[in-house]
Parts: structure tokens; sequence; C-alpha cells
């Protein structure tokens, strides 16, 4: 009887070590979970969202990322406006992007809040900016209330945490917070 009790404790240590291992390497490599903090994502992400972000996607522009701030100890949460060799400017609330104009449907919410509080603009006229190798240009979806490239300058593609790829929290907007833009 003693045999077969230390073959089960044994066996639970194995599949609980095991399944640790592979928590940890999901974790490390993979995927990891982030909470929102602050509101200059909003109304895409707000305070205290819960999210999945994939440490092996390849980033392109738009795609939302959170990577350790250049300015502080903490994480951040921004979209990707400009990749390395991108040339950017925005003008009379205009992206474009190496000379195109790029519509930003996701800040629809926001500019109607600007303009009711009398504002012409959301975003100020800057560029235009060449982005260079290895770097990202970031900003957040608030643009009235974000601290992102507009002051920090560049990030390094060595800071990324990773991609945003799925809201678990609150549940009621769970899913690819992608597809909402």
């Amino acid at each position: 009887m003693r045999d077969k009790t230390k073959k089960e404790v044994f066996s639970w240590i194995k599949s609980i070590l095991f399944a640790l291992t592979i928590a940890f390497i999901f974790r490390q490599f993979l995927f990891s979970p982030v909470t929102v903090q602050g509101e200059s994502m909003m109304p895409t992400f707000e305070d205290n969202n819960r999210l999945v972000v994939s440490k092996i996607s390849e980033i392109d522009h738009f795609d939302v990322i959170v990577f350790h701030s250049p300015v502080s100890e903490k994480d951040f949460i921004k979209r990707v406006i400009g990749l390395p060799g991108d040339t950017i400017e925005m003008n009379n609330d205009q992206l474009f992007i190496n000379g195109e104009v790029y519509q930003e449907s996701y800040l629809s919410q926001n500019r109607k809040i600007a303009k009711e509080e009398g504002m012409k603009k959301l975003t100020g006229d800057f560029g235009p900016i060449t982005i260079p190798e290895d770097k990202y240009f970031v900003m957040g979806d608030n643009r009235l209330n974000s601290s992102d490239s507009r002051e920090f300058g560049f990030i390094s593609n060595t800071s990324v945490v990773g991609e945003v790829g799925f809201r678990f929290y609150p549940l009621n907007e769970i899913g690819n917070p992608n597809s909402f833009n």
C-alpha cells in the first residue's frame, strides 16, 4: 500500500512540474498576460483591461504593441504608426506614411469628442520624420492624453514585449481587439 502511495505522489509531482515547465515556456517565449494601465489607448482599451500579448508576431503598421517604456519602469501599450525606414507626417489631422494618406478609423470616437469640446485637431502637426533602423514610432489612440513617440521619441525593437492578440477581460469585450478597430 505504501509503494502505491509513493508512486501516486511521484506521478502528481511529475505532472505538476511538467505543467509548470510548459507554462513557463509559453509565458517566456510565446504569450504573456498584460493589464492595461491608464487612458492613452481609450476607447480601444480602457484602464484594467486584461490582454494576451503574442511574443512571436511580426509587427506591422497599426498593430497595438506592449513595450518597455523608455521613460519609466512600466510597460506601455501603444499603436505602431511608423516602421523602420518609414517617413511619417501628421498634417491637419491626416496621417501620411511614405507620402500616402492613411485613414485612422480607430480614432473616430476621439475625433468626435475633440470636436464636441471645440478642438479643431486631435493630433498636432509634425514631421516629416524618418524612422531609423530597428526603431518604431508609436502613438496612443487617445491622442489628447497619451505619452508616446511624440514625447519620448522612437522605441527600439528590442524593447517590444509583443503584439496585443486577445482581450479576456472585461468579459463583455472578450475577443480579438484588432477586430474592433
